[in-house]
Parts: structure tokens; C-alpha cells; sequence
């Protein structure tokens, strides 16, 4: 027989389960927001808009883009440090992440602690090129250029400790050779200057140079890797010249520290559905952003042995920022 304290009881029950369902609604149940740390049509954003429109599609759910650059990408990961930890903002990010700790004096999060690397998501091969008055075609042409200008070639990145910056300031040590460095606020930007002739080079990421590589306004001499990739076997590696030099980086996701395990597991999963889709790990690959996907604890380990890696390298390279 049901009792009216019987039935309190079982509808108390049923408005407590209700009520615990209603608040942890299927992950995601509203748009994410993307936000990505440089300017659009970087190599950032390419990696960024093509994955994560996967990841709409895969989810039936939206994830809005939002470039926030400036700062060598500082800007957009201070709004994702301070942001709710509850998966609805995600952060695209390079290694540069890691870099800008041994670049500033202060900074306003702590790259490894206040952030949850989700996944990676591409490696990254960078190429020198140069504009096409530069008389320049291979890498020892391009040395012996810049040892007979010793400090008036200009190269281009996408600010201070930004991976075209420590690229090429490790080549310039390692070749013995001086040249000025001017940053600007993204790949693109820097690219655009080049072929506009205010710098004469620029080593960055592929898909920065991508779109110009079939026209005559710059000139592809070499890439970071340490041999020839497979997508451009016709252009040399800088170590074919410069003995043991090798520059490559990455992009990944990232959420606040403290987003919820079971938030970071699924969208593990999905990036690797979405880096691993036939039609975007080849648009990714033609242009050099070779799909890479890892497990938060190995990102994890990856982190930390960049921060420490990039920490000789940008002694190197002399840069701070006060």
C-alpha cells in the first residue's frame, strides 16, 4: 500500500534525480567558445577553424572561433586562465605557450599549472623563405648573405619568443651569423610585410606561406624539420647545411585547470576523431600541420619538456620582455 509518507518520499526521490540531471546536462548543451591566441589566416586559426568545425559537426553543437591576439598570444590565454572551468571555452595555443615563461618577467597565469592540455592537434614544420630580390635560393646562400650584411637582414615573426623569432634566432646562432628581428602581430602579418618588401625573410610555420609557394612573391629556400618532408620533398631541410638543426613545434587545445576529468576526456575523444577524419588530417597535411593526437598525460610530459627545452633557447636568443 502507498502511504502518503511513502509517496513524499518517492517524490522527493524523483524531484532530487530530476533536479541532478537537469543540472549536469549532456556535454556540450550550449556553443563553446574557441579561442584562438593569434590573428586569422595564421596557422592558429587554419588548424583551429578546421578542426573544430569537425568538432561542431561531430557534436551537433557550436564552436565559435574568437581570435584574441597580442601579446605573443598572452592576451587570449589570460581570458582562458580566468574563464569558468566548465568546458564551454577552449584555447588553441602553440608552443609558444611554454616559451613566454622564460620570455616576460610577469605573467598573469602560469603556463603549466593553470591549464589543462586536452590534446595536441598538428605538428608544425616551419619554412624559410625569403622575398624574391633577396639574391638568395639555398640556405648557404642565405648564410653567406647574411655574413656578408652582418646585422641588415631583417626577419619577420609574430612577436618576441614566437616560434618564427626562436626558429630563426637558433639558425642565426648555430650559423654564426647576426640579423634583426622584427615582430609583428601574427605569421600572416609578417608574411604580408615580407612580400610587401619592409623584411627580407621569414622562417614560419608552412601554411603561413602556403597560398604565395605557386606565385612569384616570395621564394621557399628550406624547412625546420630535420629532413625533407613529404609533402614538399623538393625543398631541402636547413640541416642538409646547418649540421643538427631542427625546429619543430605544435599546436594543442587547453581548458582552464579545474575543468571536470569526464569534460576533458570527451573532448580527447572527439579530437581525435576530428584530427584523424580522412578529409581534415589531409587539408591539414597539405599544408605541413601534421594531425598529432596525445593523451592529457602525455601532453602533459610534452609541456614540461618544452618549458624546459625552450628555456636554453631563448637565452639563445637574448629576448626578455620586462
Amino acid at each position: 500500500m502507498i502511504t502518503i509518507r511513502s509517496l513524499g518520499v518517492f517524490m522527493g526521490l524523483m524531484a532530487f534525480t530530476c533536479g541532478t540531471a537537469w543540472s549536469q546536462p549532456t556535454y556540450p548543451a550550449k556553443p563553446v567558445r574557441v579561442v584562438v591566441v593569434f590573428p586569422p589566416a595564421g596557422a592558429t586559426d587554419i588548424v583551429a577553424r578546421l578542426v573544430f568545425q569537425k568538432m561542431g559537426e561531430q557534436l551537433n553543437q557550436q564552436f565559435l572561433i574568437d581570435n584574441r591576439a597580442g601579446a605573443g598570444g598572452m592576451i587570449g590565454a589570460e581570458i582562458v586562465a580566468k574563464s569558468p572551468p566548465d568546458g564551454y571555452t577552449i584555447m588553441v595555443y602553440s608552443q609558444s605557450l611554454v616559451a613566454n615563461a622564460h620570455l616576460y618577467q610577469k605573467m598573469p597565469y602560469d603556463p603549466l599549472k593553470d591549464f589543462i592540455g586536452v590534446a595536441t592537434l598538428t605538428r608544425l614544420v616551419l619554412m624559410l623563405a625569403v622575398h624574391p630580390a633577396l639574391p638568395v635560393r639555398t640556405t648557404k646562400d642565405f648564410i653567406a648573405l647574411a655574413r656578408s650584411r652582418s646585422g641588415e637582414l631583417l626577419y619577420g615573426s609574430a612577436g618576441i619568443g614566437a616560434s618564427q623569432h626562436l626558429s630563426m634566432s637558433l639558425l642565426a646562432n648555430m650559423a654564426g651569423v647576426k640579423m634583426n628581428h622584427v615582430p609583428f602581430k601574427g605569421g600572416t602579418p609578417a608574411v604580408l610585410a615580407m612580400i610587401g618588401g619592409e623584411i627580407h625573410s621569414v622562417l614560419t610555420p608552412i601554411a603561413e606561406v602556403y597560398p604565395y609557394l605557386n606565385s612569384t612573391r616570395l621564394r621557399p629556400i628550406a624547412v625546420s624539420s630535420p629532413m625533407r618532408t613529404t609533402q614538399f620533398p623538393q625543398i631541402p631541410a636547413i640541416a642538409e647545411t646547418v649540421k643538427d638543426y631542427d625546429f619543430t613545434s605544435w599546436f594543442g587545445a587547453f581548458v582552464p585547470a579545474g575543468t571536470p576529468r569526464p569534460i576533458v576526456d570527451k573532448l580527447n575523444a572527439e579530437l581525435k576523431k576530428a584530427v584523424t577524419d580522412p578529409d581534415i588530417a589531409a587539408k591539414l597535411s597539405a599544408q605541413t600541420l601534421d594531425p598529432m593526437h596525445s593523451t592529457p598525460e602525455d601532453f602533459a610530459k610534452l609541456l614540461q619538456s618544452d618549458y624546459d627545452k625552450l628555456k636554453q633557447v631563448v637565452k639563445l636568443s637574448g629576448a626578455h620582455i620586462d
